[in-house]
């Protein structure tokens, strides 16, 4: 556990439910497994929860990195409203240190002034809407450091017809775990590795929380679920763990879960590993799809086949991707295959959206 002795922003702070006082007078908040023991003035190694005057309060509410419309396939999010146009945005801070972090920047900063944009959750959802957004994405950093501004501007959203997504590690506790979930229509959830020892040494994290994190969602809520797996090599692209992760996956969660087995690029602080190579990320889709998971993907590559979303009764290619961008249709107004008919899992709404690979940054007046 990591805590700082710095300034906190008054008109950013609001109060904290999960949390509760220590017998010597620290106060222990309960969000994530971490449990950090805050004396007055410290902030808790996600950098944006923080003991004031002997309370836990969340110290960066309406605070944000900035504001970009993204594929929604960007996420990733490939079975939920593809091709429309998402509003993403996040904080600062993390609950996690991994080693690898492509977004360390943001995740990793420890000074206020990174967090130059300021939004209501209701002008976030104004401007969502203002712009054709189907959704908004918490992402960038973890959510559930900022459950509670996340909730509020998940609830302005879902006033004006827009969904949310969580783009999380999925590292939180039972009770913040059921309220923050509650107010999610999908989300991707990154399972790092296979290992405890993996999570221990390179995220400073546990695997356990992020497993049980699965099995609520998919379970115990409508939120639509997708997994990603960053494979990093000679760490967790072993043959013997992704047959580990993929068979728990269809015997946990079901096999209509997709899994995105994507690139690691050297960041941050493993500058010494080599990038993974197209014929690893191939791999690990092929073990995933032969134990049984009905859509595996490859990402960050140019990878057709990869990036197709195939009917798992004829194999007729349903949706086509290029990176981002959806490139063909065969499914039917429902969501069924356009050659037998079959039911593809996922949140369909008719055609595909055209926001096409766009990335297009935004301001949000605060007025």
């Amino acid at each position: 556990m990591e805590s700082m002795q710095v300034p906190l922003d008054n008109s950013a702070i609001v109060p904290t439910r999960y949390w509760h006082t220590l017998p010597d007078g620290r106060a222990q908040c309960d969000l994530c497994p971490r449990f950090c023991k805050l004396r007055d003035g410290q902030r808790g190694m996600c950098f944006v929860r923080a003991n004031r005057d002997g309370r836990i309060v969340l110290t960066t509410y309406g605070r944000s990195t900035g504001f970009c419309i993204d594929p929604i396939e960007k996420k990733p999010l490939f079975h939920f409203l593809p091709g429309t146009p998402v509003l993403s945005f996040g904080t600062a801070g993390c609950n996690l240190a991994c080693r690898f972090c492509q977004n360390w920047d943001i995740s990793k900063a420890r000074e206020v002034a990174v967090l130059s944009e300021k939004a209501t959750p209701q002008s976030i959802a104004r401007e969502a809407q203002h712009y054709g957004c189907t959704s908004v994405a918490f992402t960038y950093n973890d959510p559930v450091i900022f459950l509670e501004y996340a909730i509020d501007t998940a609830q302005a959203c879902h006033e004006r017809g827009i969904r949310t997504v969580a783009v999380t590690a999925g590292e939180i506790c039972k009770e913040p775990r059921e309220e923050f979930f509650r107010h999610m229509d999908a989300a991707n959830i990154d399972l790092k590795a296979f290992t405890e020892s993996f999570y221990h040494r390179l995220c400073a994290g546990w695997l356990k929380p992020v497993l049980e994190t699965l099995e609520y969602v998919k379970h115990e809520t409508a939120c639509w679920l997708e997994i990603t797996n960053l494979i990093i090599p000679g760490e967790n692209d072993g043959n013997d763990e992704i047959d580990a992760m993929t068979r728990w996956v269809v015997d946990k969660l079901g096999p209509d879960v997709p899994m995105h087995f994507t690139a690691f690029h050297p960041d941050y602080k493993m500058l010494d590993h080599p990038p993974t190579s197209l014929d690893s990320l191939q791999r690990a889709r092929s073990i995933a799809l032969a134990n049984g998971v009905r859509y595996g993907y490859t990402g960050n590559v140019a990878d057709a086949e990869g990036s197709t979303t195939y009917c798992h009764s004829c194999r007729t290619p349903l949706v086509k991707r290029w990176w981002h961008e959806v490139s063909g249709w065969n499914l039917t107004d429902d969501g069924h295959c356009g050659n037998c008919g079959t039911a593809c899992a996922g949140r369909f709404e008719g055609h595909a959206g055209s926001w096409g690979n766009r990335r297009q940054p935004v301001r949000i007046p605060t007025f």
